[in-house]
């Protein structure tokens, strides 16, 4: 089950492109948004970061911290945001094999990786939006402007 707005959200700990280890406490003092995706190199998947990334500007002038988080081992993670020009952070959920993503109730046991959700956490650490996507639906970036837009409200 995912956390509901409202709850703290789960803490973790995972490795970014460059095996440096990034904790959502870590972050705390500032908003973060963590966005789940299932697979590198995907088509939906490219296409919703590439769209984040085109937008990164609604992110920084929220003070928003981005966090993109796969069960795609490092590796792989650093090839797809090299090819694509990500500035964010993308970081693995390998292993223990979806251990975060099971944490905020997205992991697919019966496939194996994690499902489309993206979750705003304020600068306490609480859930204040959340959305969970249906198999290969991507997330509009009108859900995420909106929960920016309130978090600054």
């Amino acid at each position: 089950m995912s956390p509901a707005v409202g709850d703290v959200a789960p803490d973790f700990s995972l490795t970014d492109t460059h095996g440096t280890p990034v904790t959502l406490a870590g972050l705390r003092g500032g908003p973060v948004a963590i966005v789940f995706v299932p697979f590198a190199f995907s088509g939906t998947c490219t296409g919703e970061l590439c769209e984040l990334r085109d937008n990164i500007a609604a992110f920084e002038d929220a003070g928003v911290h981005l966090l993109v988080i796969s069960c795609d081992p490092s590796h792989s993670l650093r090839a797809w945001a090299e090819h694509e020009s990500y500035a964010f952070d993308l970081l693995s959920d390998f292993w223990p094999h979806g251990e975060t993503s099971k944490a905020y109730g997205v992991f697919d046991e019966n496939r194996g990786y994690a499902r489309r959700g993206s979750f705003l956490i304020d600068a306490e650490g609480v859930v204040v939006w959340s959305v969970v996507s249906e198999s290969g639906a991507a997330r509009p970036l009108s859900a995420y402007q909106e929960a920016l837009a309130a978090l600054v409200a």
